[in-house]
This record gives structure tokens, sequence and C-alpha cells, in this order.
């Protein structure tokens, strides 16, 4: 993958991370999925099962873009390791069901949805508390962690001192910590 396609990537992904931009989702929805399900169907899938796997991916991507670090890895890299991983738990699943009773699978299912609901409520966490961000301080977050301009490169943008930029992005995440702090509104 190219050096660009790799940054394009980054940004979408940043954008349904912090803006649930649904259009930057159908792009990436519409150039991964079906890579990841050829190659699901690679590893002697089946068509419906290898289907699956990729919904739940692209979910995954959805609702927890904000875990990819691009500096870690590529998108690519990140959605097919996921991928993997889901694969194998589904393996493991199936091998497993013949021994389990519908009771503990009840459970189980049970167990999952909770986990997925506490993970959404603190997305939702998350996301209000930077919007509670004040604006300049939160343009430039986006710049330095999100578009992944240094701190020189954004005083030069913006004509702020160096000095002043690191100080508002300081004061940004100290709002961020109080907000993640304060305990959520019942």
């Amino acid at each position: 993958m190219q050096g660009n396609d790799r940054d394009y990537f980054a940004r979408l992904t940043m954008a349904v991370a912090v803006e649930r931009d649904q259009a930057a989702f159908g792009v990436l929805f519409d150039h991964f999925a079906p890579r990841l399900k050829t190659w699901l169907t690679s590893q002697r899938i089946p068509v419906d099962e290898a289907e699956e796997l990729v919904q739940e991916v692209m979910t995954v991507l959805w609702h927890r873009a904000s875990l990819y670090d691009p500096q870690k890895s590529s998108l690519s890299t990140w959605l097919f390791r996921i991928a993997r991983n889901r694969r194998l738990d589904a393996q493991r699943r199936a091998k497993g069901k013949d021994a389990l009773g519908d009771a503990q699978w009840q459970m189980m299912d049970m167990q999952a949805t909770d986990a997925l609901v506490e993970g959404e409520e603190r997305d939702a966490r998350v996301r209000e508390a930077l919007s509670r961000i004040p604006g300049e301080q939160m343009e430039l977050v986006k710049a330095a962690f999100f578009q992944g301009q240094t701190h020189t490169e954004i005083a030069q943008a913006t004509g702020l001192p160096l000095g002043t930029v690191k100080s508002r992005i300081r004061l940004a995440f100290q709002h961020l910590r109080r907000a993640l702090e304060d305990p959520p509104a019942a």
C-alpha cells in the first residue's frame, strides 16, 4: 500500500472515530469489506460465515475506530488482524458449542451483550467529553493527533506561538481528563 493510501485511510478512520462520519465509513467499507471476504474465503471459511465475520470486523471499525493507531500499523493490517482473531474465536466457539448447554450459551451471549453496551456507553462518554473541549483547543488537538501535525507545524499554520500551541493542547487534555473522571449522569 502506498504511503498516501495509508494516510488517506487513517484520516477516514479518524473521521469515523471523532465525527461518526458515515461517508468516510462507507468508503472504508467499500474498500476493505470485499478484501476481507476474499481473504476469509481463501481460509476455507464458508461464504455466509465469511460475510458475517466481515460484518463483525466492520462493526468493530465503526464502534472502535478510536482504538486504531496509524503509528503502529496500516488500517489494512489492523482490520485483517481483527478478522483473523474473529475467525479464530468463531472456530473456538464452534468446537466448544457442542460441549456447552443452551443455558451456558445464553449466559455467554448476555455477558457479550453487556460488554458491548458498556463499550458503547464508554465511547459515548468520550465523545461527550471531546465535545466539551473548547473549540480552538479541539482544533489544535485534531491537528496534532488526527492530522499528525507537529506542534511546530501547527504553530506555523495558525500563527500562534509554539508555547501557546503546547499549552492549549495540554489544557484540552486536562478538560478531557476532568470530563472523563466525572461520574456519568444517571
